[in-house]
């Protein structure tokens, strides 16, 4: 018995609407547009404490979204903020990281790999929808790579839809002119 034309689309389109959800991305947000207050566990080395993007008001912000603690490409994304790290302070400039893991689970990552920067609690996913970055490994519930630099007002200064893990860090102080603020502010070598 063969299906018509009409069921068979009909069933294709019920089989999408229901994937629908599963591949569903948040709207990235645009540069220029205010960065969405956020409330959460910020987790260090030393343990962690409830933070909000408030506290950061008249600081740069780095807030890079990754999947998840412990997996190859995350583990080199961080590792490359953590070796860019003195340029970024030099700079004056915050590094959080955020994704959907506990706050155990950060503060492993933390102290394994020697992150000098805090890790943000999401296992809500509140901050990762507020910011676009929600669902980007949708069957395993993991947040995008995506990455926003935020301006001391607090709106969005720059937006990293796409992410090479190895090379982003030097991508954004390049970007934002770091590179070359913190070489004026580094000792000259010694002969």
């Amino acid at each position: 018995m063969k299906m018509s034309s009409f069921a068979l689309m009909t069933t294709a389109a019920v089989g999408i609407s229901f994937l629908k959800p599963l591949f569903a991305h948040g709207e990235l947000l645009k540069e220029g547009q205010p960065a969405p207050p956020f409330s959460t566990q910020m987790v260090t080395a030393d343990g962690s404490k409830q933070v909000s993007l408030a506290d950061f008001h008249g600081k740069k912000v780095i807030l890079y979204f990754y999947p998840k603690d412990e997996t190859p490409g995350c583990t080199k994304e961080a590792c490359a903020f953590r070796d860019g790290y003195a340029r970024f302070q030099t700079a004056g400039i915050v590094v959080l990281g955020c994704s959907v893991d506990s706050a155990e689970a950060h503060e492993k990552f933390i102290k394994k790999y020697s992150l000098p920067f805090p890790l943000l609690v999401d296992t809500d996913k509140k901050i990762a929808t507020d910011y676009g970055a929600a669902n980007g490994i949708p069957i395993l519930g993991f947040d995008r790579r995506i990455t926003y630099v935020i301006g001391e007002d607090g709106k969005v200064l720059k937006a990293y839809p796409s992410v090479d893990p190895s090379i982003h860090a030097d991508q954004i102080l390049k970007d934002i002119g770091a590179t070359a603020a913190s070489a004026k502010a580094a000792p000259p070598a010694s002969k």
